[in-house]
């Protein structure tokens, strides 16, 4: 029964097996993953279409959803460039202009999307993702870097944008060149540099947490708002009040379909960085995780689902 237990709940298992000589090396990996997920999240949440602090939400709860029953103790469960301009760029269509309702079919996406890995996990369906080749994934991800640069260039330039595709927003972003705010291109410029010196000089440390604290400092002390510079703007503390979406999957014509891509490339992605962690460079203990990853990736399914269904919640009560 004991077995059972641990089979079915993954911490039981590794919880039992729990070294404490590696409790100081998981704390610093943990607080480093914070320190990386909080400006991460800030700007997926911002690509995604949502409030900022419903990225935040998306790594709390996703990682305690994973953790539960997910396999790997190698993969970080959160938001993503690729599904969050999956998102913004089909549940905009669906919200017609409309905040709130936005927000009830992005929670809702995400609840169809723990409903739809609960059932690949039953299906043993995880197999599937073989049949997509690496050169589909490459070209998605180029296609999502270009959608990501020129949906962040107007604010870099601190100017409007606009547009629906890759083009339109260029055409747009090329007219608006004489409008050009170049306090924030200058504040966004020594960012960008100095996040590149960082990675540089600082490899494997919080650069971007380290940036984003700085910027905040350099902001706040030279009033640069007063100046005209945008900013995120407040952000509630605490936590979000949860509740599932006011919506039924009935109410919105699409969900089902933008949440099976939403899976899909989610489960990709995990399968993905786990088989780059699965190379010779890395240490065994790393290794035999990956292994032990690979052998219950089924299993992962149910651990993406509850780490999604942890999402929808905080999204539906945000």
């Amino acid at each position: 029964m004991k077995v059972s237990f641990g089979v079915r709940i993954p911490p039981a298992r590794w919880l039992a097996e729990y070294r404490t000589a590696w409790l100081p090396g998981d704390l610093a990996a943990g607080v480093t993953l914070a320190a990386y997920a909080i400006p991460v999240s800030l700007a997926y949440a911002g690509l995604a279409g949502v409030a900022p602090q419903v990225g935040v939400y998306g790594y709390l709860l996703g990682g305690l959803g994973y953790a539960l029953v997910g396999t790997s103790r190698q993969l970080a469960i959160g938001p993503t460039s690729a599904i969050s301009l999956m998102i913004a760029g089909t549940v905009g269509a669906m919200a017609e202009g409309d905040a709130q309702r936005y927000a009830q079919i992005a929670s809702l996406t995400a609840f169809t999307v723990a409903a739809l890995c609960l059932l690949a996990w039953a299906l043993h369906l995880s197999a599937l993702t073989k049949l997509i080749s690496n050169s589909i994934l490459v070209g998605f991800k180029a296609g999502a870097g270009l959608t990501i640069a020129m949906t962040q260039l107007p604010s870099l330039l601190g100017v409007t944008g606009g547009g629906h595709n890759f083009f339109e927003r260029a055409v747009l972003l090329a007219g608006q060149f004489g409008d050009i705010h170049y306090l924030a291109l200058a504040v966004g410029l020594a960012a960008v540099m100095l996040l590149a010196l960082g990675e540089r000089l600082l490899p494997g440390k919080p650069v971007a947490l380290g940036v984003v604290a700085l910027s905040i400092l350099v902001v706040s002390a030279l009033g640069l708002p007063a100046l005209g510079l945008a900013t995120t703007g407040e952000i509630p503390a605490g936590l979000p009040a949860l509740h599932g979406p006011a919506l039924r999957l009935r109410d919105v014509e699409g969900i089902v379909p933008l949440s099976a891509g939403c899976l899909l490339l989610a489960y990709i992605e995990s399968i993905s960085a786990a088989h780059l962690r699965s190379q010779p460079r890395i240490c065994s203990r790393c290794a035999a995780g990956v292994a032990r990853h690979w052998r219950g990736k089924s299993r992962d399914c149910a651990g993406t689902g509850l780490s999604r269904r942890g999402r929808a919640v905080a999204i539906g009560g945000e």
